[in-house]
């Protein structure tokens, strides 16, 4: 079943996100394929946060696509251009959950640190605030 995105306005995210250390935590390896889940959480202990925050890889076509074709342009647009498109998508279980959609099939570190810094870009905050916690395997 295609993904459909919702866009999110980055102004409409927590503040907490363009004003502290951030960090992406993975709740699987990277090799789980075009949909990694993954949170957002404040770097330091004085006032925890955290927001659901995935990674969805939007070329992915087997065994069906994961976006449509318009879809699929508008990130790959935003990605030509700097940045990244910031949505929520409906999961199985009727919850949403915020996405960073990127062009691609799969995730490397490499991506994962370009779509955080692209995020940090638009809720205007530094890149080095970000960084992210890798999982080894699935």
């Amino acid at each position: 079943m295609q993904a459909a995105i919702s866009d999110i306005d980055p102004f409409d995210l927590p503040e907490w996100l363009g004003t502290r250390d951030v960090v992406w935590r993975a709740e699987a390896g990277l090799s789980t394929g075009h949909h990694v889940r993954g949170r957002l959480a404040t770097g330091d202990d004085a006032e925890p946060a955290e927001v659901v925050c995935d990674l969805l890889a939007v070329d992915e076509a087997y065994p069906e696509p994961v976006v449509d074709d318009a879809t699929r342009l508008r990130v790959h647009q935003a990605w030509r251009h700097g940045q990244v498109v910031l949505g929520s998508i409906a999961t199985a279980d009727g919850t949403d959950r915020m996405v960073l959609a990127v062009p691609g099939t799969a995730f490397s570190p490499d991506l994962v640190l370009d779509a955080l810094g692209r995020l940090a870009r638009a809720v205007g905050a530094r890149a080095e605030r970000y960084a992210a916690l890798l999982r080894l395997s699935r």
